[in-house]
């Protein structure tokens, strides 16, 4: 292979590379869940559920693709093995486990935001450690992506009613007394 001058140093790129390869395995587990739950989903929420899945773990597929090609870019080989991405993830399996549809979005919801605390390390060592501002900005649009996914997630779970003006307002649920 040519070498690389693209103004980052062999140990550079090698360290921006293992940020990418994390990036990459636990975008790959949390494609594998999203698929997973969009599969195994039941009730009231079904119709909702499966087609918000279906869109999400489209976007994750662009998203393994871009990773890939962004370790490529930098002269390292992706990840691409169900070992190599379960070896490198932060995020874990949960095989045999069907949980409820609420339980399926709550635990997309705690992935999403650990994919982001992770990001937000990774755009930060990108930039500060690898000086790769290029892999900094590439992660700053992954970690917006998940943010609005974990958004939507979240919103599906809350129970509090929203004003038309933006605010919050707690649903009453018990009669006043002497009414």
């Amino acid at each position: 292979m040519r070498k690389l001058n693209i103004g980052l140093t062999e140990e550079q790129r090698q360290g921006v590379i293992e940020l990418l390869n994390k990036d990459l395995a636990d975008a790959y587990v949390l494609l594998v869940k999203t698929k997973k739950f969009h599969w195994d989903v039941t009730g009231p929420q079904f119709r909702t559920l499966h087609e918000l899945w279906e869109e999400q773990y489209e976007t994750l597929t662009e998203t393994i693709d871009a990773l890939a090609e962004r370790v490529r870019t930098l002269g390292g080989y992706p990840v691409g093995t169900l070992k190599g991405f379960l070896d490198h993830a932060t995020l874990k399996e949960e095989a045999g486990n069907v949980p409820t549809a609420t339980e399926m979005v709550a635990r997309l919801v705690d992935d999403h935001e650990q994919v982001i605390r992770n990001l937000r390390e990774h755009i930060d060592r990108s930039s500060d450690d690898f000086h790769d501002e290029g892999t900094a900005d590439f992660l700053t649009g992954l970690m917006e992506g998940h943010e609005e996914i974990a958004w939507m997630l979240r919103s599906f779970i809350e129970g509090q009613s929203v004003q038309s003006d933006g605010s919050n307002r707690l649903e009453q649920t018990k009669t006043p007394v002497g009414v």
